[in-house]
């Protein structure tokens, strides 16, 4: 899927099986309880899952650093997100293009993520790989988001 793109690999194995994670990366109920960054919530507007299907989304900074950092970086503190479908084998793999649209001074572009579920003993190994953003800055802040999201995640599937 990346032949020609720098990407980023960002591993986890979770206590859960496989359906669980899934449900939790394709419903609205399970993207709203883990998908922001901490500091932001996440409502689903749109969730169409098929291959070249959408995901529309908002995203909200609600705790007052993450209000902070978007006053600051010139950017609304709600924005609406758009992912394409590219690939939907459940419950193994997702890909989806993401739209990023919403760079100050930055033409918009999309970039590439897949995310695949493997069984383990007693779990899930989860492998997101994520194709970099226009420049260092930018890949950096996807890389922590996606980071902090995916520690969300391990705290929803452990709460469970």
């Amino acid at each position: 899927m990346f032949a020609t793109m720098t990407t980023h690999r960002l591993e986890d194995t979770y206590p859960t099986d496989p359906a669980t994670i899934w449900r939790l990366w394709t419903t609205p109920s399970g993207i709203a309880r883990w998908w922001a960054p901490d500091g932001f919530t996440t409502s689903v507007d749109t969730l169409d899952l098929r291959e070249a299907g959408e995901l529309v989304y908002t995203m909200t900074a609600t705790a007052p650093e993450a209000v902070a950092f978007m006053q600051a970086a010139g950017m609304p503190l709600s924005t609406v997100s758009r992912k394409r479908f590219t690939a939907v084998e459940e419950p193994t793999r997702l890909a989806y293009q993401s739209l990023v649209d919403f760079v100050p001074g930055h033409d918009p572009y999309e970039f590439g993520t897949e995310v695949v579920l493997t069984p383990t003993d007693g779990g899930t190994h989860v492998v997101m790989t994520v194709e970099a953003l226009h420049d260092e800055v930018w890949t950096q802040r996807l890389l922590e988001g996606r980071t902090n999201e995916l520690a969300n995640l391990d705290r929803v599937v452990r709460a469970a």
